[in-house]
């Protein structure tokens, strides 16, 4: 039984969830999907783990799919069919809000988007938050924050999330209507000056930091070792961190740095780089991906980790000596252009 849990901010502060969050997107968003009963086991897993009275933060989205479809949430709307008792005990923040790979904040765009998700969905579960997946530089943050207030207001979702936004932008969106979570990318592979701002400004608000690709996307897991890991197709692929061999060489050299501390601690790599995410603050809750039961345990077990002064120090000091390569760049410009808004 996993230990450690926490509570969400904004208007869910009265939600428990386990100190890790788990992430489906790779159960759908890869060449070959993963079967129903693999995932579904992966999903009842994480949930059956944690105390009684606490609920699995699960994190989907109304795109992850190879031709940007709902299957992600259709697999859970066939989850919920087949476990209905389960339904109340996850919480589902769900991403939208997208045409192809520009964001529409549009009050159009987003009514449209909920309605979708809900309908993938099905009748079972509810959303309970969601969140425009980009900032839309072309809607004012004022216009899309108040459509989300008045579906709230209209019971088409509980909480109001955001995600891939800079700390100004998430500052100005809470003082218009409480956010609940802001979901950005950390990881020892991705912990900069926009990250330390967004965890800083949410800690002194009371908003829960979702800290997706806490393992680089999968390179700090310890299974990928190159390219010929990923089947054709992947998505990785796109990033610079895999498709360039010599930036993915390096920074293998941190994960085996990495690997030599797990070990000392008689942990994972991916349980300490999990627990080192949560580290970083009380309402930093780390969003690894899983798709197989045993990783969905191992992910949320990282949470009851506790790690030394001196063994995160250790860490910083070996991400700092060996630096970082390449970016987390999509390789598509536009998607880049949506990056911290």
């Amino acid at each position: 039984m996993v230990q450690q849990t926490t509570k969400l901010g904004g208007t869910a502060s009265n939600v428990s969830v386990g100190r890790v969050a788990h992430g489906l997107m790779m159960m759908t968003w890869i060449p070959t999907p993963v079967p129903d009963e693999q995932c579904f086991e992966a999903i009842k897993a994480g949930i059956d783990a944690l105390p009684a009275g606490t609920k699995a933060f699960l994190n989907s989205s109304e795109f992850y799919a190879s031709d940007f479809g709902t299957a992600n949430l259709e697999m859970l709307s066939r989850f919920y069919a087949k476990y209905p008792e389960y339904a109340d005990k996850t919480f589902l923040s769900v991403k939208g809000a997208m045409k192809g790979r520009e964001p529409n904040n549009s009050e159009e765009g987003i009514r449209a988007s909920v309605e979708n998700c809900q309908r993938a969905l099905g009748p079972i579960k509810k959303l309970d938050l969601f969140q425009p997946a980009r900032v839309d530089r072309k809607v004012p943050l004022e216009q899309w924050m108040q459509t989300l207030a008045t579906l709230v207001k209209e019971g088409k979702f509980s909480h109001i999330g955001l995600s891939e936004c800079n700390a100004d932008t998430l500052r100005k969106a809470h003082a218009i209507h409480p956010v609940t979570a802001v979901e950005i990318e950390i990881s020892p592979f991705a912990y900069e000056e926009n990250q330390k701002k967004v965890i800083a400004t949410a800690t002194e608000l009371g908003i829960s930091v979702i800290a997706y690709s806490p393992l680089g996307r999968g390179i700090l897991g310890g299974n990928i070792k190159s390219q010929a890991d990923l089947e054709e197709g992947d998505i990785r692929l796109r990033f610079t961190r895999f498709k360039d061999q010599e930036i993915l060489k390096h920074n293998l050299t941190i994960v085996e740095a990495l690997d030599a501390m797990a070990k000392k601690k008689g942990v994972t790599v991916a349980q300490l780089c999990i627990a080192w995410v949560a580290s970083l603050g009380p309402s930093v809750i780390p969003l690894p991906g899983s798709s197989k039961s045993t990783r969905t345990l191992e992910n949320l077990e990282a949470g009851d980790i506790v790690l030394s002064a001196e063994e995160f120090a250790a860490i910083n000091d070996t991400l700092a000596r060996l630096g970082v390569k390449g970016d987390r760049s999509y390789g598509i410009p536009e998607a880049e252009a949506h990056l911290w808004g």
